[in-house]
């Protein structure tokens, strides 16, 4: 992957996260994958380093690949990507990528940020001179996406001087489809007609996503757990956790005694399982990091193991819920 780095801006006490899109030889697929290996084994010794996650494409959804690098702060992230032994390892994968990668890095302000399904991370390089007016023209944009049907969540990065020279913003949608229809509105069109005289370079690069946020993956793994090992968690902790709050505090105290309607009641029974799920899911993953990335020579073993376990485990719930309530 290529050396070149493309905009944001980090707070230099806090943890960095390195967001590497790269597009692979569809020849070259499993090449890469043990290029990744042995990429991930030689990260996990950096100073500095926390965790990764990598994503393999999803065609026709997504094609590239997407890696997530954690780092303690700024100056052990950008010694990893100035390190000789990165430098020798991209040599290795060059042969491999179809054109060049993106290399961003974004403060990792928000560890337990809620997942979506589909973001895209947008790189803009700005002429010299033109940045404030490339900061009007972003608040203009920023305003006018937020009204974009299944719009979730925006970010925007400016640079870090020294580090890498062009402007991020990453916007999460709840589909592909609804992504695909601001990108090709007519409002955002003209927007971008509007920030013509003041940039020299926009690219912009889609990345699918889903419980992976939930599921830290520990220094050392290469890969986040297949999804749908990360729903079979999901549903073991969502179950319980919607059945006691409606037995013990939606039924008896905000419908009966609070007197809420049912749709009301039923609101505030769902934030309350998110909040508690964004803790009850990191600490149960880690219990069940031997199934949900299990070592390569065993896989197939404690693959069927832990989704027997899992198994068993919703049916002993819905019997004791079944027999107690």
């Amino acid at each position: 992957m290529s050396q070149q780095s493309n905009g944001a801006a980090a707070a230099a006490d806090g943890r960095i996260t390195i967001i590497t899109q790269t597009r692979v030889r569809s020849e070259d697929g499993n090449a890469f994958a043990e290029w990744q290996d042995g990429t991930s084994r030689a990260i996990a010794a950096f100073p500095g380093f926390l965790n990764q996650t990598v994503m393999p494409p999803s065609p026709p959804a997504q094609v590239d690949w997407v890696i997530l690098q954690r780092f303690a702060d700024i100056g052990s992230a950008t010694g990893w990507l100035q390190s000789a032994e990165r430098q020798t390892r991209l040599a290795g994968a060059k042969p491999m990528l179809i054109g060049q990668d993106d290399v961003h890095l974004v403060r990792d302000d928000a560890p337990r940020a809620q997942p979506a399904p589909v973001s895209v991370v947008i790189s803009t390089r700005v002429k010299p001179g033109c940045e404030a007016d490339y900061r009007a023209w972003e608040t203009k944009i920023a305003a006018a996406q937020t009204r974009a049907p299944g719009f979730q969540g925006y970010r925007f990065e400016p640079p870090i001087a020294g580090v890498q020279d062009n402007w991020l913003s990453v916007l999460r949608f709840d589909s592909e489809d609804n992504l695909n229809k601001w990108l090709a509105s007519p409002e955002r069109a003209q927007l971008l007609e509007e920030a013509k005289p003041f940039t020299e370079e926009y690219h912009a690069r889609v990345a699918r996503t889903g419980f992976e946020q939930w599921f830290e993956t520990a220094a050392g793994k290469s890969t986040a757990p297949p999804a749908w090992k990360q729903n079979m968690i999901v549903l073991l902790l969502l179950y319980p956790v919607v059945f006691l709050f409606g037995a013990f505090v939606q039924t008896p105290y905000l419908s009966k005694w609070m007197g809420l309607p049912f749709a009301a009641a039923l609101f505030v029974g769902n934030v309350a399982s998110i909040v508690i799920l964004n803790y009850l899911v990191p600490w149960t993953s880690a219990r069940f990091s031997w199934w949900l990335a299990p070592a390569p020579a065993q896989q197939t073993k404690l693959n069927i193991a832990g989704t027997a376990l899992v198994s068993a485990l919703y049916l002993a719930m819905v019997i004791a819920f079944w027999r107690l309530f």
